[in-house]
C-alpha cells in the first residue's frame, strides 16, 4: 500500500527518552517507510519533578536523522497549549495522531485535540492507559477531558479498550497490539552478553528489564527468587533498570538475595539493551498491574520466552505454554514457572515459538489497520 497522506504525530521523541518515546519515533519511521509523510510534535517540557522520580528525563546523542521532530509542548502553560495547536494546524496533517498515556498529560493534549478539531483536523489517539497504574487526584476529569476531544481511538490491550467506555460512548474504537521493537540493533549471541556484562558463563540468568515502578512487581521477583529450588538450580536475576520507586523499600528483598542478583540500576541505552536480552534464558515480567508492555515486544524482537502474571494485557500477548508461561500474582506461581521452564528444558522450543509468534505484532499489520480505521473514522 502506498499513502501520501502526511500525519503529524503528537508525544514524546527525541531528545525525550524511555518506551513511548522509542514508540512514537518507530511508528514515524514506518509510516514514512508505508509512504506516509510524518511528523512528530513533542515536549519542550514534560514533567514536573513529583511525576519523574528518575534522573533525566534526556537522551544522550545526536537523535535520529532521518525523523522531522518539533520540541513544542509545555505541559503546564495553556498558552503554549494554544500555540502548539496553531503551529500543528500550520503543517496542514491530513490528521493527527496523540499519543496518551498519563491522565496529568489530559489538560494539555486534551486542549490541543479541541483547537485541532475546530479547525477541521481529524485527531485520533493511541491510549497507553486511560485508568493510571499510580492513582492521583483529578485523574478521572482529567483523562475525560482529553477523551472527549478526540475523534477516534487505538488501544494496545483490550483491558484499555474496554476501559474507554467509562469516559466516552464513542464507539470509533480498535485495539491494535503493540508492534515488536526493532529499534536495538541487531541481537548477539549468549557468549557475547556474557561477556559485555562481566557474567559468570555456567549460571542461568532471568532477566527483569525496565524501570521500576511499584506496579512491576520486582517484589516479587525477589521473593520468589528465594525459593529453594530456584537456588538449587543456581538461577540468577539480572535487574536492568532505574529506579522510579523508592530503592531502600527493596533493600532487605536484595539483601536476603545479593548472591542470586546482578543489579544495574540505571537506564539502559538503547545500544545496550541486546546484550541484556543476550545473556538472559528468558524475561519475567511479575507486574501487579499491567495494560501492555513494551518489554515484551522486546523479548519477541531478540526471540526470548518470558514469564509474566495475569493481569491486564499481558496474558493476550504471552501465549501460555507456548512463548513462556503466564502464572498467577503471587511469588510461589512465578517460582513454580521459573523453575518449571528450567527443569522441562523450555528453552528451545519456546524460543522457536516466539520466533513464529512475533509475525503477529509487525508494523505493517499495525499501520495498515489503523489506516483502514482512520478511513472508517
Amino acid at each position: 500500500m502506498t499513502n501520501r497522506k502526511k500525519v503529524v504525530i503528537v508525544g514524546p521523541a527525541f531528545p525525550l527518552r524511555g518506551g513511548i518515546a522509542n514508540f512514537n519515533e518507530a511508528l514515524s519511521r514506518e509510516m514514512n517507510l508505508k509512504g506516509y509523510e510524518t511528523e512528530l510534535v513533542s515536549f519542550s517540557y514534560q514533567y514536573p519533578k513529583f511525576l519523574f522520580p528518575g534522573k533525566t528525563q534526556f537522551a544522550e546523542g545526536k537523535g535520529p536523522e532521518d525523523l522531522k521532530i518539533f520540541t513544542r509542548i509545555n505541559a503546564v502553560s495553556p498558552l503554549n497549549w494554544m500555540k502548539t495547536a496553531k503551529f500543528i494546524a500550520t503543517l496542514k496533517p491530513d490528521y493527527v495522531i496523540i499519543r496518551f498515556w498519563l491522565p496529568f498529560m489530559g489538560p494539555a493534549l486534551g486542549t490541543i485535540a479541541g483547537k485541532l478539531l475546530k479547525k477541521g483536523v481529524k485527531v485520533l489517539a493511541i491510549t497507553d492507559n486511560v485508568i493510571p497504574h499510580e492513582s492521583r487526584l483529578g485523574d478521572r476529569w482529567f483523562t475525560k477531558y482529553f477523551v472527549k476531544r478526540c475523534d477516534g481511538f487505538i488501544t494496545l490491550s483490550k483491558s484499555v479498550l474496554e476501559d474507554i467506555s467509562q469516559f466516552t460512548d464513542n464507539q470509533k474504537k480498535i485495539m491494535l497490539p503493540h508492534p515488536v521493537y526493532n529499534i536495538f540493533g541487531e541481537s548477539v549471541s549468549r557468549r557475547v552478553g556474557i561477556e559485555k556484562l562481566n557474567l559468570d558463563d555456567n549460571s542461568k540468568y532471568i532477566l527483569f528489564f525496565g524501570l521500576i515502578r511499584a506496579y512491576k512487581g520486582l517484589d516479587l521477583a525477589l521473593k520468589a527468587l528465594q525459593d529453594s529450588r530456584i537456588k538449587e538450580l543456581g538461577i540468577k536475576l539480572i535487574i536492568a533498570g532505574e529506579f522510579y520507586d523508592k530503592q531502600e523499600k527493596y533493600s532487605e528483598l536484595l539483601k536476603a538475595t545479593k548472591t542470586s542478583v546482578l543489579l544495574y540500576d540505571h537506564y539502559i541505552p538503547q545500544d545496550e539493551v541486546r546484550y541484556y536480552f543476550a545473556a538472559a534464558d528468558c524475561v519475567v515480567q511479575p507486574y501487579k498491574t499491567a495494560t501492555q508492555s513494551g518489554i515484551t515486544q522486546v523479548a519477541y524482537n531478540f526471540n526470548k520466552p518470558m514469564i509474566v502474571t495475569n493481569v491486564g494485557g499481558l496474558p493476550e500477548i504471552v501465549a501460555h505454554e507456548k512463548v513462556g508461561y503466564v502464572a498467577e500474582l503471587n511469588e510461589t506461581a512465578i517460582a513454580d514457572a521459573i523453575v518449571r521452564f528450567y527443569t522441562e528444558n523450555k528453552k528451545a522450543e519456546f524460543e522457536k515459538n516466539v520466533e513464529l509468534e512475533k509475525e503477529k505484532f509487525s508494523w505493517e499489520y499495525f499501520i495498515d489497520s489503523l489506516a483502514d480505521f482512520e478511513e472508517g473514522v
